[in-house]
């Protein structure tokens, strides 16, 4: 039984974003990427993808992230990936593109980095 893919809104303070829940493979890729085209293209600066509560990413997931921060490296924008260390994390580190992406391990962490203390 495959599980369901559940994209929402997920901004960072004003910095805008998708959570994605579930599992992220090839049977959800064209999905995700339109969500991941709409949020970029209604959006400016950085963008925030959360994976906190993806229970399976597989290289098509990895693909479409890859795609995002292209996406958004044209414009000079940042694209931030949310993601604790576990499966969907080990499969950025085998991939050998951990230090490609601009990643955090919790959305605090991310909001620390993202919104300067006043």
């Amino acid at each position: 039984m495959h599980e369901q893919l559940e994209i929402s809104p997920a901004p960072l303070g004003d910095v805008p974003g998708i959570a994605l829940a579930g599992e992220v493979d090839i049977a959800v890729a064209k999905q995700v990427e339109a969500a991941l085209d709409d949020g970029i293209r209604e959006s400016a600066g950085a963008f925030v993808v959360d994976l906190c509560d993806v229970d399976f990413l597989d290289s098509t997931g990895v693909s479409l992230l890859m795609r995002a921060r292209a996406l958004l490296g044209r414009d000079e924008r940042v694209l931030v990936v949310i993601c604790p260390p576990g499966p969907a994390r080990r499969i950025f580190e085998v991939a050998g593109i951990l230090d490609l992406l601009t990643m955090f391990d919790s959305r605090d962490d991310a909001s620390r980095a993202l919104i300067p203390a006043d």
